[in-house]
């Protein structure tokens, strides 16, 4: 079985929305404004491309990326994966063409056989929506969390509200920064 793990950039308080700079929302682009940046805190970053065998995101998060991250040399690494897309609105018209392999799934179901099929780690970047469902369905493996020492209030959050048992995580892996940023890395204990 492969393994998910959610990547994220988050706030103390748990918001993952706008960290590069996304327009609308009142704090866009806390990553880069508001906390000074030390190198070796990105380090996470490297490793998860080198590590992961495919990409996994929703409809939202794709369309934000997908125009950028095929031209940057930060990325490259991602342009060779498969890509796939969690939508029940996408068509293959709406999808890129100098990003690689990207396959529209259709439900969790399909990211549950996805995660049956052989292959290294699947990574899931931004997504919070996905997120949420992924998580209330037992998907997500592992995360991975560059937590920012900021409190945002507003904001998409990283973690779904619904109500359910209690889930346990491991811490497997951490570091603490300079400028605030903690590096957590949990598996999700089951």
């Amino acid at each position: 079985m492969r393994t998910l793990i959610s990547t994220a950039f988050i706030s103390l308080d748990g918001v993952v929305e706008a960290p590069g700079g996304e327009p609308g929302y009142r704090n866009s682009g806390w990553t880069f404004k508001d906390v000074e940046f030390v190198p070796e805190a990105f380090e996470i970053k490297g490793r998860e491309q080198e590590e992961a065998s495919a990409v996994l995101m929703g409809r939202v998060s794709y369309q934000a990326f997908s125009p950028v991250w095929p031209d940057m040399v930060e990325f490259a690494d991602y342009k060779s994966m498969p890509k796939y897309v969690v939508s029940t609105t996408l068509t293959a018209d709406d999808l890129v063409s100098n990003w690689g392999e990207t396959t529209i799934l259709r439900s969790l179901d399909q990211v549950a056989a996805l995660k049956e099929t052989d292959g290294g780690p699947i990574i899931v970047h931004g997504s919070a929506a996905l997120n949420h469902g992924l998580a209330d369905a037992g998907l997500i493996d592992r995360y991975h969390l560059l937590v920012f020492p900021l409190l945002l209030g507003a904001g998409k959050r990283l973690f779904s509200t619904t109500d359910k048992d209690a889930q346990k995580l491991k811490l497997v892996e951490h570091d603490v920064y300079a400028n605030g940023l903690q590096k957590q890395v949990f598996d999700v204990v089951r």
